[in-house]
């Protein structure tokens, strides 16, 4: 039996470092170093040395000392520092390809997106045209001194360790993504483009959290409901991704409704996709069918004839509302928890439509009444994926920082 590996000097300084990041990122206000000794348990004289790593290094910076309310010293808070570390967010959706740059405080650094129908495409063919804008991406991070953290790559399927096993609407299947010179060169770290958008919701995951809409805490659970083409989702479980055994958790969009219902792609009756996806809207709307109905064009015009009050595209949403509330009752009976975040195309038909869907979904909660479900439109409403990507790149240094502070 291998004897267990110790930990030596290094790899406590690296927790700890971690630890700090990871406490000024969740704070809703900036601490000072007595504020983050207090919350993190680690000694004043521990956490003077490790602030001055992070503020040597460029990672965190002062801001303007605080007048006590009382009695003492002036305070001097603590602020994520930008300019220093970014994470690259990659994606390849139904309807584009795109990249993206995070700064640590949370600006955006670049961002490229192609829209443009997947289905059927090569994925060599798409994931050369990603690489070359992710190198335009990475010469311009470069030129103004930032040090790329990490890198994540959405995907639109079902991805199990550096293969896609399947991604339907585009038409995909076992492909190997260690091939592509960008996920090579990048070490991106793929997965589900609904649990890269889920991670988009989370404020202070890898970004400041200053200025976010905070539908959610940093270390909340909930379910996120990701609207496109299709319908995924994931579940979020004390501020983190439940990834499950295989990475498949969270398919809330193959939860069947009907098992009468219509033949989905994955071979089950009556999933939630086929009546509340964007495709089976626009078809059951009577505005496209066949390939067209994946077009971004016609899923603004059925918002436009949804809220003009056009019957067909009505009945539509109508139907896809019951759909909507069965599945999602289904999994928060399941997995317990008390939000639900919508995204994508749902959150763009408003708040009544939201305040409905948390009245209905209350009626069928085993729970109730002792518990309540919220539901709110995503506060990431744009590329949720591509910033969820980029986070996850960033993730890398609030994880793993001394490498980076040592390099």
């Amino acid at each position: 039996m291998a004897n267990p590996r110790k930990i030596n000097q290094d790899d406590l300084r690296n927790h700890n470092l971690s630890v700090t990041l990871d406490t000024i990122l969740c704070a809703k206000t900036p601490l000072s170093r007595a504020d983050l000794a207090k919350e993190t348990g680690l000694t004043k004289a521990t956490m003077s040395l490790l602030v001055s790593m992070l503020l040597d290094f460029g990672a965190i910076r002062e801001g303007d000392p605080v007048a006590p309310a009382a009695y003492g010293r002036p305070s001097t808070p603590l602020r994520m520092n930008g300019g220093r570390i970014a994470g690259i967010g990659l994606q390849v959706n139904t309807d584009g390809y795109g990249c993206l740059a995070l700064d640590v405080n949370g600006d955006t650094l670049g961002l490229d997106w192609v829209n443009d129908d997947m289905t059927g495409t090569d994925p060599g063919d798409i994931f050369a045209k990603l690489d070359a804008m992710a190198v335009r991406l990475e010469r311009r991070l470069a030129r103004r001194g930032f040090i790329v953290a990490g890198t994540g790559l959405a995907l639109p399927g079902i991805v199990y360790g550096l293969e896609l096993l399947t991604a339907r609407n585009l038409g995909w299947a076992n492909v190997d993504l260690s091939r592509f010179d960008v996920v090579h060169r990048l070490h991106a770290a793929p997965g589900n483009e609904a649990k890269m958008a889920a991670i988009a919701q989370i404020p202070g995951y890898a970004t400041e959290r200053a200025g976010f809409l905070n539908v959610v805490d940093r270390r909340d659970s909930f379910i996120y409901v990701s609207t496109d083409i299709g319908i995924g989702g994931a579940v979020v479980r004390d501020g983190d991704v439940v990834k499950g055994s295989h990475g498949f958790s969270g398919e809330i969009g193959h939860l069947s409704v009907n098992i009468d219902g219509p033949v989905c792609g994955c071979g089950r009756k009556g999933c939630l996709e086929m009546y509340a996806g964007r495709r089976a809207l626009v078809e059951a709307a009577g505005l496209a069918a066949g390939a067209a109905t994946t077009k971004r064009e016609f899923a603004e015009r059925l918002l436009e004839r949804w809220r003009s009050g056009d019957a067909a595209a009505v009945r539509a949403v109508d139907r896809a509302v019951d759909a909507m509330v069965s599945a999602i009752a289904s999994a928060v009976n399941v997995v317990d928890v008390d939000t639900v975040v919508v995204g994508g195309l749902w959150a763009h038909f408003g708040d009544d439509l939201t305040a409905e869907l948390e009245r209905r979904l209350n009626a069928q909660i085993v729970g109730a009444p002792g518990m309540g479900v919220r539901v709110a439109a995503a506060p990431v409403a744009e590329h949720p994926s591509l910033y969820g990507a980029a986070e996850m790149g960033l993730r890398r240094f609030i994880e793993d920082p001394l490498p980076f502070i040592t390099a």
